[in-house]
């Protein structure tokens, strides 16, 4: 079951171990999710559309300052 956290307004969604995006999430969500590679924070468009940064984070903590800055700049 993901965890969500509303920043100014904007759902960030934590999955867990088998969580899929298009399961719990809806559009304007960030979503921090953990692979292999570290923490990947990803945008869910208006048509359902997955986006994310280049590389991960290689902490929960960087990925979501990163995720909060991000529905920031998306509530103005």
């Amino acid at each position: 079951m993901p965890t969500i956290l509303k920043h100014v307004g904007v759902r960030i969604v934590t999955l867990q171990p088998g969580d899929v995006i298009a399961n719990v999430c809806v559009p304007g969500d960030i979503v921090l999710e953990e692979s292999p590679e570290g923490w990947w924070t990803r945008f869910v468009g208006d048509l359902g559309e997955v986006d994310s940064y280049d590389a991960a984070f290689p902490s929960y903590q960087k990925a979501l300052w990163t995720a909060k800055a991000a529905a920031e700049f998306q509530a103005e």
